[in-house]
């Protein structure tokens, strides 16, 4: 009774956080009153962000300030057609990572730039244990205990944060985001526990007259399969999507919480740099820049939409339609929408 009522008393509390930064009005100075939590001897992330010394606001503000007013308007127009509501709980905040020092939260979204940002935020939390994002292998990044999540606090030390901390998250258009990761996950022979957690699920059920190797390997979906299974409305019966193709409105919930920095893929160094900028760190700690030969682009994102059909493409777009609609990412081009 009393684990059943604590549960309770946790969503109750998040809701309640939740109204309260809807209520918020989003503006150019600081929506959260004069009451924020500084470091001592230096100025908040929030604070130079939304009360910066200087009066006039700069192109970045401007632009950062037109990001903010699109989700908060999709948010908006969302819940008017929508009748659920639904309530936060701790476990839907596991990918907000939390930086006491600076006064920071990164959600961070796989397939945008995430490694890097995890590099970025071990050397910001470490208190001087790295000092070059680059030096910290890939897979150090992605060890959960290397950096701390919003979800491992008290419902109280969660709403503290989620009020006084900047908070961000990078995007990336979401047909080229899903491109990419069905690239990763399942063109890659590496990527065999994908094959075996996936890539057979998804031959079994997709492919007609499939081989007894394609189904015991599941190292070849096609990614006709992978569109089909993703629509499939069994699929998400069944399972949440795994994280690589789960859309950013799940992952990190923008209409429960208020984002102060939208970065997107496209213009990451200059979108990270400022956050660094704004967390005090800008002058000694830059966002990790390498040519990626391998990167997926948009030209080849249209190819692999070529052997999609109409029917199908439409229906891909509807799952992913928020995140178009709320990062300002226009309806692609090649899309042949029914």
């Amino acid at each position: 009774c009393r684990m059943v009522l604590a549960t309770c008393l946790g969503s109750f509390i998040l809701v309640i956080f939740y109204f309260q930064s809807m209520l918020h009005p989003v503006m150019r100075r600081n929506p959260f009153g004069v009451d924020i939590c500084c470091r001592k001897g230096s100025r908040s992330p929030l604070q130079e962000l939304y009360n910066p010394i200087q009066l006039e606001l700069s192109n970045t503000a401007v632009l950062h300030q037109m990001r903010r007013d699109q989700v908060t308007d999709t948010c908006r127009a969302n819940s008017a057609t929508s009748r659920k509501r639904r309530v936060l709980t701790p476990n839907d905040l596991k990918h907000l990572v939390v930086d006491e020092d600076h006064e920071l939260i990164y959600c961070y979204v796989p397939k945008v730039a995430c490694t890097n940002w995890k590099r970025l935020m071990m050397v910001l939390t470490g208190r001087g244990k790295y000092s070059d994002p680059m030096e910290i292998p890939a897979n150090e990044a992605h060890v959960s205990a290397n950096l701390k999540t919003l979800n491992q606090y008290s419902i109280p030390e969660i709403n503290h944060r989620l009020k006084s901390y900047m908070k961000f998250l990078f995007v990336r258009e979401p047909f080229e985001r899903l491109v990419s990761a069905y690239r990763n996950k399942f063109t890659q022979k590496y990527n065999i526990s994908f094959h075996k957690r996936y890539g057979t699920k998804i031959i079994k059920r997709q492919r007609k007259n499939a081989t007894q190797e394609a189904l015991r390997k599941g190292d070849d979906v096609k990614f006709e399969e992978f569109v089909a299974y993703l629509i499939d409305p069994h699929t998400q019966r069944e399972e949440p999507f795994n994280e690589h193709w789960q859309t950013v409105y799940s992952l990190c919930h923008p209409c429960h919480i208020h984002y102060d920095l939208v970065g997107k893929y496209e213009t990451l160094e200059e979108d990270s740099n400022y956050v660094l900028q704004l967390a005090g760190v800008g002058s000694y700690l830059k966002f990790p820049t390498y040519a990626k030969s391998t990167r997926t682009t948009d030209e080849m994102t249209t190819e692999f939409f070529q052997n999609i059909s109409s029917e199908h493409q439409t229906q891909l777009y509807e799952v992913y339609k928020l995140d178009f609609l709320m990062f300002n990412y226009s309806v692609p081009s090649y899309l042949k929408l029914e």
